[in-house]
């Protein structure tokens, strides 16, 4: 198994209270909230996080896309990657990932991901996404066109990674008289393109059939499961059979000497990330026409279900964080692994409002404890 250390980069500082009252921590949370002096720590306090798993020996760092929220504060990834593409010596880094249907000239990405893709000399992964329902209110973007712009985008900056230029291109929503692109990508063809979803249907049938790496967003373990399966039945349709490799789960890891301990330390934190910093009314998830309506009545029914907000013992019950000492993490992980057969995980060891020295202290316990386990094993 890979571990990839995922960092959600959230405004740590934040009013919990004012969170709450406003009733989401995205686009509508005052900015006013926001201290640029905290943040410009955080920042650095971030990136020598993501440096210090490299030390470690974590397989890669992963950053993502999110605007006018403080729970992610990378509204543009490349320029953290680029800040690592140097200082991060062994570890790929991944981008997962950029929200094309937000951006109005896909080439840009084109040409930021070959970037990052020469700086680390073919360690980069380029991640794919539609950006959640929030994001089209942050943008102004028009939900029901998301699906288009996300295939048109796609499917431009693939031919322009490999396909030589110039070139034209018109399409119903970016229409380009020259497409030649300068830096072609470092590794050839392209990039390695890396899918994460909520778990969409037709996401993970276009993932398989392209072969591309899909990654289940946070979810229970049982979701991840299902998922996955649907995903490799993709890619039985499509006439081969999916790897491993092919399958990542996004989860939370926090390790320490006990159960105990280990719950102790990780509950405020974690109940940060999951009962404010997650937290927004369903018009900003799923505004009108970003998703179709069996997608709709599945989310609906399942936030129903998980409408009140779950105890921290919940959320390790049901597999969706692991939390406890390195002999229940590395138990619990080994069986998640053999249950959903994923090749990677994509572990938050920083989330919520964990300070530095617990996340050091949480990182390092991954690195000597459980990675090895898995490398051994394999």
């Amino acid at each position: 198994m890979k571990f990839f250390n995922f960092h959600l980069m959230p405004y740590r500082h934040a009013d919990l209270d004012a969170i709450q009252k406003n009733g989401s921590a995205w686009v509508t949370f005052s900015n006013a909230h926001y201290d640029p002096a905290l943040g410009a720590e955080l920042y650095h306090e971030y990136l020598d996080q993501m440096e210090y798993a490299d030390q470690l020996g974590f397989d890669g760092v992963c950053l993502n896309e999110h605007h006018q929220t403080a729970y992610g504060l990378m509204p543009i990834p490349g320029v953290l990657a680029g800040a690592l593409a140097r200082s991060v010596k062994r570890a790929k880094i991944a981008v997962l990932g950029r929200a094309l249907p937000l951006v109005n000239n896909p080439l840009t990405v084109a040409e930021e991901f070959a970037m990052l893709d020469n700086l680390t000399r073919g360690r980069f992964i380029a991640g794919f996404v539609r950006g959640i329902g929030a994001e089209y209110h942050a943008m102004g973007i028009n939900p029901a066109e998301s699906q288009a712009r996300f295939a048109e985008a796609h499917d431009l900056i693939v031919r322009a990674w490999t396909e030589p230029g110039p070139f034209s291109y018109m399409g119903k929503h970016y229409q380009f008289q020259y497409v030649n692109p300068w830096p072609r990508p470092y590794q050839q063809p392209r990039p390695p393109i890396w899918v994460p979803s909520q778990g969409s249907s037709s996401t993970i049938r276009w993932a398989a059939g392209l072969r591309y790496t899909y990654c289940q967003t946070l979810s229970p373990i049982a979701t991840v499961k299902k998922f996955f399966d649907m995903y490799r039945e993709e890619a039985r349709k499509a006439g081969y059979e999916a790897g491993r490799d092919q399958l990542a789960w996004s989860n939370c890891i926090y390790v320490a000497e006990t159960d105990e301990r280990a719950m102790a330390e990780a509950r405020p934190h974690l109940e940060a990330l999951m009962t404010r910093l997650l937290k927004m009314p369903m018009e900003m998830l799923l505004p009108p026409g970003y998703t179709n309506i069996e997608a709709m009545k599945r989310i609906k029914a399942t936030r129903a279900v998980g409408a009140k907000p779950q105890s921290v013992e919940d959320l390790v019950k049901s597999g969706l964080v692991i939390i406890g000492s390195p002999s229940t993490v590395r138990e619990k992980l080994a069986e998640y692994e053999e249950l959903a057969g994923f090749g990677t995980t994509l572990t938050k060891t920083q989330f919520g409002t964990m300070p530095d020295g617990m996340v050091r202290a949480n990182m390092q316990a991954i690195a000597q404890e459980i990675i090895p386990h898995f490398k051994d094993a394999a």
